[in-house]
């Protein structure tokens, strides 16, 4: 690492946290957990450590997301986890303390925002900016953001789907639901319990929704044999699931993110609607890449949809081209304290 580490973007997920330092591109992407022991409150380890930790601890050993639905939950353990992720990033002889710049979701509230800045400037930034991830992601997918066109933008992660209008920089309209991959991973186990009685974990959920899922039902499906526990007998055991199965599964899910997409649309002004109608809309953030989201949006809205490319890292991109180039972004970036 460099002594000179000066600026450092921080995608603060519900999910993972992806760290972004200028002129080197992204860091890391490790998961957003923090382990907790119970019995003296101490924060046994962070990230990736962390995360295999879940679902297979003692019960002395807590391993928890402090981010809830994109917004912080747990504030001392946010801090713990900014400090590890700086701390990381900069190296442990780094001269300067840097900037960092921290995505949040377009619906968070004056109260939260200043809770992710405090917990910035406490675990070593010089400077904390925070900015709407939906900002951040047009910039990162290299949406013109600038223009007095208006370009859709739906960034659907962990925790919350943020759907946002933009034009001249600015949000014109927005919603954020607090429905998005981690939802669909509980509908997932929710229709396996039900389904075949069978109990599984989080991981294997999030699995069966990237091999298997899709958002649309497919005439060649997957299929796939998961393991778990079952309920009635207590034993472990194997079932076969297909793709059409997960559709109708997560199909609650799905609707209301589609729904908070029309609800954007409903609320855009005629002119930029045309816009979004040439333009179409742009999809960014991990779970955007479920199979076929694009094609379930256009059936529903009629307006197309596409991928931006290196969808899961657009936001992250976006926080390391806005410190580049601050004073552009200046208008659209809540400042420091």
């Amino acid at each position: 690492m460099s002594l000179f580490v000066k600026k450092l973007g921080i995608d603060l997920g519900t999910a993972n946290t992806l760290v972004f330092l200028p002129g080197k591109g992204i860091i890391m992407n490790e998961p957003s957990v923090v382990a907790v022991s119970e019995l003296d409150n101490r924060i046994l380890a962070i990230g990736n450590d962390a995360k295999d930790m879940v679902g297979r601890t003692p019960e002395s050993i807590i391993a928890y997301r402090p981010m809830k639905d994109g917004v912080i939950a747990d504030y001392r353990v946010t801090e713990a986890m900014l400090r590890y992720f700086i701390g990381k990033a900069t190296g442990k002889w780094n001269l300067w303390k840097p900037d960092v710049m921290i995505s949040v979701p377009a619906g968070v509230t004056s109260t939260e925002r200043r809770a992710v800045v405090e917990a910035a400037l406490k675990a070593g930034a010089r400077n904390a900016y925070v900015v709407k991830e939906p900002i951040l992601a047009a910039i990162g997918a290299g949406v013109p953001i600038h223009e007095s066109r208006g370009h859709m933008i739906v960034d659907i992660g962990g925790g919350t789907t943020d759907v946002a209008v933009i034009s001249l920089g600015g949000i014109v309209a927005c919603t954020s639901v607090k429905c998005a991959g981690n939802k669909i991973d509980a509908a997932i186990t929710d229709y396996i319990k039900k389904t075949f009685n069978l109990g599984i974990g989080d991981k294997t959920a999030e699995n069966i929704k990237i091999q298997i899922g899709s958002a649309v039902a497919l005439d060649e499906e997957f299929t796939m044999t998961i393991k778990g526990r079952d309920f009635i007998q207590g034993l472990p055991r194997t079932a076969d699931v297909s793709t059409n199965e997960i559709v109708r599964a997560i199909d609650k899910e799905l609707r209301q993110m589609i729904k908070a997409i029309k609800d954007v649309l409903q609320e855009t002004p005629p002119e930029l609607a045309a816009d979004i109608i040439d333009a179409g809309i742009t999809m960014t953030g991990g779970s955007s890449q479920l199979r076929g989201f694009p094609e379930l949006v256009f059936r529903k809205t009629g307006v197309k949809a596409h991928l931006a490319e290196d969808a899961l890292y657009c936001v992250v991109k976006g926080t390391g081209i806005a410190l580049e180039h601050l004073d552009t972004y200046k208008k659209t970036i809540i400042s420091k304290r």
